[in-house]
């Protein structure tokens, strides 16, 4: 719940449309809300675009009432508190990936609960802060509650994970997770600038996903991997990733296949396989939604103690309805690397 007070510029839609169309995105104003029970208004200084934000605007037979205000990454100061907070107080820098119920953060001023959002790390700014937290989250969530791969090096001396879609937001943050938790990491790049980008991450090796797995990774000594972390394209590497999982292995994915997985190619080698959804606990409010805020906590420790680094790759320049139909069109296009920021409005 929440109450208003003056306006604020915004950007969103009504109609869901291809980006092409230049009323698919649009500048709004709209009402200014207060901060009540948990929640923190915050003041947006820079946001970064995800493929999620694509999905959700994409062509749909709908009309919004009420504009729909996308984005799931934010960094900015906390402007007011609602009377139930305890974790923040108004002038705090924050960081946060935002509930996919509620509105979004391409807006001036942005209301979210307290309990998934972090203390931006302090030895980054706001730009290179903003390209971190949904990506962070569900690497994060992926390696080490989907998975359950120990964060103890020591317990995976000898074990590798595939990364397929490497060279991405996601990707770029997983591979430095699981280097520091002692895991070779192999992942996947198909373009030169991709390539560098993922073995800049810290990847040990790059294969390409446009050709067989299983050959390309048993010329450079891995038979099977345990683990497998599918961040795109998951109907079509299916089969590949039932032929390179080790038995007992374990396979985690993020995207939207549009048809049925053929699960009993995993059974003869009783394969895990999950899924990781970052904002499983903001929709429905889980009892441990607080883990979140503990876990950019972490990531923002990490970053300040160059254990990780900034996956931001460009700056589009200030949040705008033209400067984001450029963005989602370079998601859309499946070339994108790193990820894209957005910051201020004029």
């Amino acid at each position: 719940m929440c109450f208003m007070m003056g306006t604020m510029k915004a950007v969103g839609l009504t109609r869901y449309l291809p980006i092409e169309d230049p009323e698919s995105l649009v500048d709004l104003v709209v009402e200014k809300p207060r901060a009540t029970g948990r929640d923190i208004l915050v003041k947006v200084v820079a946001i970064s675009v995800n493929p999620v934000d694509t999905k959700v605007r994409a062509p749909k037979d709908r009309v919004e009432d009420v504009p729909k205000i996308l984005g799931w990454d934010v960094a900015g100061i906390v402007e007011e508190t609602g009377p139930d907070c305890s974790l923040f107080r108004p002038g705090d820098e924050v960081f946060y990936a935002g509930s996919i119920a509620r509105q979004g953060g391409n807006s001036e001023y942005h209301l979210v609960d307290e309990r998934i959002v972090g203390r931006k790390p302090a030895s980054l700014n706001f730009t290179e802060a903003a390209a971190l937290p949904l990506t962070s989250i569900t690497a994060w969530e992926a390696l080490f509650s989907r998975m359950l791969i120990s964060q103890d090096p020591g317990a995976n001396v000898g074990k590798s994970l595939l990364i397929i879609g490497a060279a991405g937001g996601v990707g770029s943050i997983a591979i430095q997770l699981a280097k520091q938790a002692g895991l070779t990491v192999i992942g996947t790049a198909s373009r030169p600038k991709t390539v560098e980008w993922v073995q800049s991450m810290g990847a040990d090796y790059t294969i390409n996903h446009h050709d067989p797995l299983l050959p390309q990774l048993e010329a450079i000594g891995f038979p099977s991997v345990p683990y497998i972390f599918c961040l795109n394209a998951l109907e079509e590497h299916w089969a590949g990733i039932s032929e390179a999982i080790s038995p007992q292995g374990v396979v985690c994915a993020i995207d939207d296949p549009t048809s049925p997985l053929n699960l009993n190619l995993l059974k003869q080698k009783s394969v895990t396989f999950v899924w990781e959804f970052m904002f499983t606990r903001s929709l429905f409010e889980t009892d441990d939604m607080i883990e979140q805020h503990l876990l950019l906590n972490r990531i923002a420790d990490a970053v300040d103690q160059q254990k990780l680094k900034t996956t931001l790759a460009e700056v589009l320049g200030p949040i705008s309805a033209e400067n984001l139909r450029q963005a989602h069109k370079l998601l859309e296009s499946n070339r994108a690397v790193g990820k894209i920021v957005l910051e201020g409005f004029v």
